[in-house]
């Protein structure tokens, strides 16, 4: 049986770093396989874009786009997902169904800033949905089953008149 203090690994199953800047015999001495003069062989080089002083291409490409910061994601559910859900048991037809209920089911992993219904797929059993939000074909996909939907959203506001 071998003790804790005499393992090894196989033999040549490892090999030993690279030992550079040791002298012409070891093959990496003097410029430790780095070529010879300039930025590159010194360390500490990031160069990653640099076209030689001529203007980088990312800087030549236009500007596009926007990131909102203020944006909301949502967590989005299908009707055929929800069906799924009851299907398998997970959900009741016909009890009342909340963002926290989906999260328990496994039908979406996070609430996120809200649930957003939509409508793909069918839906046969009638659940009373509370979310966030919802398309007008899921609501009516819904209704239709005998399910409700509650949207929680509030409505835009009135845009304010142009003239002050």
């Amino acid at each position: 049986m071998t003790k804790l203090n005499e393992l090894a690994p196989r033999e040549g199953s490892t090999k030993g770093r690279m030992r550079v800047g040791r002298g012409p015999g070891s093959g990496k001495g003097k410029t430790s396989g780095r070529g010879v003069k300039g930025q590159k062989s010194r360390t500490g080089v990031a160069i990653a874009g640099f076209e030689g002083g001529q203007m980088p291409l990312h800087m030549r490409m236009p500007k596009r786009g926007f990131n909102n910061p203020f944006r909301l994601d949502y967590a989005e559910v299908n009707l055929w997902r929800l069906e799924q859900a009851v299907a398998a048991g997970k959900l009741k037809a016909g009890a009342e169904v909340s963002a926290a209920d989906l999260v328990a089911a496994g039908v979406i992993r996070r609430e996120l800033d809200g649930v957003k219904l939509l409508g793909k797929g069918e839906i046969k059993s009638a659940l009373k949905l509370t979310v966030y939000s919802a398309t007008e074909a899921a609501i009516k996909a819904v209704e239709a089953a005998g399910g409700s939907v509650t949207v929680t959203k509030k409505a835009k506001a009135q845009s304010r008149s142009l003239s002050r």
